[in-house]
């Protein structure tokens, strides 16, 4: 019987029902138990991704920069809900947070990489086909895990500008950066809350990096993905760490002009992340 194209909302909500099935039944053993051969990585991989990871952005730039746009969209009704709320000290930390939602947002675009990548057809549609995957509910609870310590984050930035700064809101972003930066408190703050920020950002990274391409790629369990994820990290520190840096660098420059740089640097670094996961796992 041919195969038809569905519409994403159907797609969805019957992977959503496959994810729900998986969390309450035992669910059945991946094939490829055996974990997966890592390899030693080097400086030169982390350019190599890069370039092909620019050489996918060019080669489908209409398609991916299409389906971007969604992102600097939903960063901006977060910032616009966090200054209506009376949240204005969550606002450095939403934007900061895109660090740790990055991995789960550049999903659809390790499909499009993985296809060009085996030759077959590409679009924006395509990076529907993620929720057609098999292993979607394993990387439906993984994301989980992403979301669930950017929550976190968020609850303790909260604590920590009680913390220093007291429990009352500040009045403006303005009267938020004067007291950052000209007060001790301010200064506690800041230090504090990068310190940890830092911390769950090198967990998540650890946890993500290669993980949910994995995922997508090749049918292994989850504690297979995240044991190998944290593997690749653990025999690359300053690799890792280095791309830990360019992604961080990377999300600064895609946020400064209004979010907008985002339909450019989170296709960038998702594709590029796709042949990082290449050059790690044999």
């Amino acid at each position: 019987m041919p195969k038809t194209i569905g519409n994403p909302l159907s797609w969805t909500m019957g992977a959503l029902g496959s994810a729900a099935g998986y969390a309450t039944v035992v669910a059945t053993p991946a094939r490829e138990q055996a974990t997966p051969v890592t390899r030693r990585l080097t400086m030169a991989d982390l350019r190599t991704a890069l370039r092909k990871g620019w050489d996918d952005l060019a080669a489908m730039r209409s398609d991916v920069i299409f389906a971007c746009m969604l992102y600097p969209a939903v960063g901006a009704v977060l910032l616009a809900m966090a200054a209506q709320g009376n949240l204005t000290h969550l606002l450095f930390p939403v934007l900061s947070g895109f660090a740790l939602v990055g991995p789960v947002a550049a999903l659809g675009l390790y499909e499009l990489s993985r296809r060009r990548e085996a030759g077959m057809e590409v679009g924006w549609g395509a990076m529907f086909e993620v929720l057609r995957s098999p292993r979607f509910p394993r990387i439906v609870m993984l994301a989980l895990f992403n979301g669930v310590i950017f929550m976190a984050w968020l609850l303790i930035a909260d604590a920590i500008h009680a913390a220093t700064l007291g429990p009352e809101r500040p009045a403006s972003l303005m009267a938020l950066l004067t007291a950052a930066v000209t007060t001790p408190a301010g200064w506690a703050m800041t230090i504090i809350g990068t310190g940890l920020g830092f911390l769950l950002a090198v967990a998540v990274l650890a946890v993500s990096v290669v993980s949910f391409p994995l995922l997508l790629d090749r049918d292994v369990s989850l504690p297979v993905a995240v044991t190998t994820s944290v593997r690749v990290a653990r025999e690359n520190p300053m690799v890792i760490a280095t791309w830990g840096l360019i992604v961080a660098a990377g999300l600064v420059v895609g946020i400064l002009p209004a979010l907008l740089g985002l339909v450019v640097v989170l296709p960038l670094l998702g594709h590029a992340t796709w042949h990082l996961y290449r050059a790690a796992v044999a």
